[in-house]
């Protein structure tokens, strides 16, 4: 696994946003939304298809589901933070959160954004947006 924190790409190409949850068609739909934005989108249904994928630091952003099979969007964050990839998170979640502790936790740990399912179209696009400007 790389250990970079810039972007790997080639002069003038766009970054990918990775999108990552287990409901296909949430995945499906959100792809087309950043699609019809201009841009570029990639999706898996886990966190291990994710981390399968390379190159991890080539992503601009990581749209990330806070529970999914296996390791979750919290155990991911935290995976990529210690192999040094560091790539701005934007986590999505339905799962209730009334104390705040997993919004509090995830954005702690250097998430920028914390939406709840069903989130509003332009609220996830500003997010990804601003992401996407940390790593110009």
């Amino acid at each position: 696994m790389r250990n970079s924190s810039r972007p790997v790409r080639t002069p003038g190409e766009q970054l990918v946003i990775a999108i990552v949850d287990d409901q296909a068609a949430l995945r499906e739909a959100t792809e087309n939304l950043l699609k019809s934005a201009g841009l570029k989108a990639v999706s898996f249904a886990s966190a291990e298809d994710f981390l399968q994928a390379t190159p991890l630091d080539g992503a601009g952003c990581l749209i990330l589901d806070v529970r999914l099979p296996g390791m979750s969007g919290l155990e991911l964050q935290q995976r990529l933070a210690a192999d040094g990839i560091h790539v701005p998170i934007v986590f999505i979640t339905a799962q209730e959160d009334s104390d705040g502790q997993m919004r509090a936790q995830a954005l702690r740990s250097g998430a920028l954004a914390f939406l709840r399912k069903p989130f509003n179209d332009e609220d996830l696009l500003n997010a990804v947006r601003s992401a996407l400007e940390t790593r110009k």
